[in-house]
């Protein structure tokens, strides 16, 4: 008798357990890389109008299905490259004199959830995102690709599935536009279909990793605090 009750306590733990499980991954989801709830602190349009105006490192080149980049008026890309350490740090104070509360940590953090942001807009054609976030003349290449898409009536199906790595490799000022480039080294799946859903590039089942290189830059003399996108380049 007692190892019956012992059975059913057993058998009761069990489904009690179950039910937390179910509970838990209810409440807190799955993360696919395109949660929404960001808010947009890391661009301004105001700045971005003034940023433009004194930088032309805005050449574009996102990973796409059918590795099709936006283009740039001139087709040159921006030379970037991993400063020296020594470099690199006398760049990040020279930000840091012109406006002290610049903090690596932050701007990281910020500079990540942009990154997703972005690469959402984008595949999702979503403009009002994008124009708070870009430069001007980074903006107009994102729209020309983006009306090249709705043209050929394409739908775009990119997931970001992790960020792996992001740091800081470039810091320089311009007068007084500071500018700091990110490399970011993510994981994502690409794919895109054509108006009767069939994949016209792209392999819904393979993650590919993609370097990336960001430059924000911001004007100092400015009472916003926020960053915007002024060029991206990717490694083919």
């Amino acid at each position: 008798m007692s190892n019956s009750f012992q059975f059913i306590d057993i058998i009761l733990f069990a489904m009690i357990a179950v039910f937390l499980i179910l509970r838990l991954r209810n409440v807190l989801g799955r993360r696919d890389g395109h949660e929404g709830g960001h808010q947009e602190s890391f661009g301004s349009h105001a700045t971005a109008k003034e940023v433009s105006e004194n930088s032309d490192k805005n050449i574009i080149q996102l990973t796409d299905g059918n590795d099709k980049s936006p283009p740039s008026e001139d087709q040159h890309e921006p030379e970037i490259h991993d400063q020296g350490e020594n470099m690199l740090t006398k760049g990040m104070e020279d930000i840091t004199n012109f406006d002290n509360t610049f903090n690596v940590e932050d701007f990281i953090v910020g500079a990540r959830v942009a990154f997703e942001m972005v690469l959402d807009a984008y595949s999702n054609h979503d403009r009002d995102t994008l124009e708070n976030l870009l430069s001007p003349d980074v903006l107009a290449n994102f729209v020309l690709v983006i009306e090249e898409r709705e043209t050929a009536d394409q739908v775009v199906e990119d997931t970001l599935v992790g960020i792996r790595s992001s740091e800081i490799v470039e810091a320089y000022m311009e007068g007084e536009l500071a500018h700091v480039t990110v490399k970011f080294a993510s994981e994502q799946v690409n794919v895109i279909r054509d108006a009767e859903g069939q994949i016209a590039s792209g392999n819904p089942n393979e993650v590919i990793t993609v370097i990336d290189f960001w430059t924000f830059a911001r004007d100092t003399r400015a009472r916003d605090p926020n960053w915007i996108l002024v060029a991206t380049r990717s490694l083919d």
